[in-house]
């Protein structure tokens, strides 16, 4: 909870919230501020929060029913305290003031400032600091019931798979993964971008909800398959940020927001897929663009259609450019990490002389193409490193590898201590998040919710 909470401001400027004091303090002069809407376990939710909800949401930029988002937050912020009472637990004032302090931050606000922006758009300092407490709470709640019982479930071997896969050694492995392509191409699409991908990064969620959320907000062609990419992507192509944050993901499990030019993208985990062909790491990249007047017109898309059915290799391209301006075709050659990040993206589901019309420049569609990937294959230096690879390891021809009962620590070789710690922290913050959902739903069924 805290963590989709932090994300929520991010970006906020106090213009906006003053710009919005004065709609949201006349919805709040209303009849019957104090009359129950919904009793949850016999706790009232009154239509004095319930508005007071609205009018946050509104500075969330949240889209969709505000009026039944802000019920469904409450009815839950209710659950959420009523399991800190049952543990005896509680937050203190200094707490609540650090939490606050910490929303002011991400708008580049002081907590007074942000205090006295929030009122100005009509939210009282009750209603904010409810909000900030029940997601305190919950993060101890969860902590208290989980945490101890995902830091069991998280074993060496979970560890050293993830480091090891994440450095790409020791095998290849496939991502199969979906995505969700949000724009964030002017000012405003870009605030609504931040706050729909702080919503949905770094949860787990099904596989249905993801793709009913790529349909309804992915800019990229995958939307039509639920943001599902066609094929299984070798980790070694991917950006290398990206590759990290899906081997340490659960199936289900959906990475923090990536900016890329002009949009947000968020990815979830499907499966990872080990293979016996060695790691290999693209190291340089090969491609060519090509401009396509229209955007993602039919006839834009048409013309590409046509081009691809033509040409086999980038070479072919320069024939389909003859007598145009040489801006409309260019090739480069970069180092994988200099690739701009969405041109990375796609060249990494293509193979070489395969194309992409993912993307847009301007009013243009990109024709991209995939010359060549450079590619390194890196050695298998786990610790019980075996085979050819192992063997051509710099510093280990003609040695043994330790016996087992030698190793002090089950590690892979070369990694810093405080990784395995990061990566150990993740795994276990990724257990207990699953778990709390789940709780959150067991409470919510077991409740005795009734509507006045």
């Amino acid at each position: 909870m805290i963590q989709h909470l932090k994300h929520l401001f991010a970006g906020l400027a106090l213009a906006t919230l003053t710009a919005l004091a004065a709609p949201a303090t006349a919805q709040v002069a209303s009849t019957d501020l104090f009359k129950p809407v919904v009793v949850v376990n016999g706790k009232a939710v009154t239509n004095f929060e319930v508005q007071q909800r609205i009018i946050m949401l509104k500075l969330f930029r949240t889209p969709g029913d505000l009026e039944k988002e802000a019920l469904d937050g409450l009815v839950d912020d209710r659950l959420r305290f009523i399991a800190a009472d049952q543990l005896g637990l509680e937050v203190t004032e200094e707490q609540i003031q650090e939490g606050e302090a910490e929303f002011a931050s991400r708008a580049n606000l002081t907590r007074e400032e942000f205090l006295q922006a929030l009122a100005g758009a009509g939210v009282a300092r009750e209603s904010f600091r409810d909000f900030v407490a029940a997601g305190l709470l919950w993060r101890q709640v969860v902590g208290q019931r989980f945490a101890e019982l995902a830091r069991a479930q998280v074993t060496e071997n979970d560890i050293q798979h993830a480091i090891s896969a994440t450095s790409r050694r020791g095998g290849g492995v496939l991502v199969d993964f979906a995505e969700i392509i949000i724009p964030a191409n002017t000012p405003a699409a870009a605030a609504q971008a931040e706050r729909l991908a702080a919503e949905l990064g770094g949860t787990t969620m099904s596989e249905a909800a993801f793709s009913s959320a790529a349909r309804r907000y992915s800019a990229s062609p995958s939307r039509a398959r639920g943001g599902r990419v066609p094929e299984p992507v070798p980790i070694g192509n991917l950006p290398g940020q990206i590759a990290q944050a899906f081997l340490t993901l659960p199936p289900g499990g959906v990475t923090e927001p990536f900016p890329i030019p002009n949009a947000i993208a968020i990815f979830q985990l499907r499966r990872l897929i080990d293979s016996e062909d060695p790691g290999e790491e693209t190291v340089a990249l090969e491609y060519a663009r090509f401009l396509i007047p229209g955007g993602r017109s039919e006839e834009a898309l048409t013309r590409a259609a046509k081009i691809k059915a033509r040409v086999d290799a980038c070479d072919d391209l320069y024939g389909i450019a003859k007598g145009l301006p040489p801006e409309m075709l260019t090739r480069e050659t970069r180092a994988a990490a200099d690739v701009p990040r969405d041109i990375a993206l796609e060249l990494a589901k293509l193979d070489a002389g395969e194309s992409s019309t993912a993307l847009t420049s301007g009013n243009a569609l990109v024709f991209l193409m995939l010359c060549g990937r450079t590619t390194a294959v890196l050695a298998d230096d786990s610790p019980a490193g075996t085979g050819a690879a192992a063997a051509a390891a710099p510093g280990t021809e003609g040695e043994a590898p330790p016996a087992a009962e030698e190793q002090e620590d089950p590690t892979v070789a070369g990694v810093p201590e405080v990784e395995r710690r990061a990566v150990r922290e993740r795994l276990i913050n990724q257990i207990v998040a699953g778990y709390a959902d789940g709780y959150l739903a067991e409470l919510k069924a077991d409740a005795i919710i009734t509507y006045p």
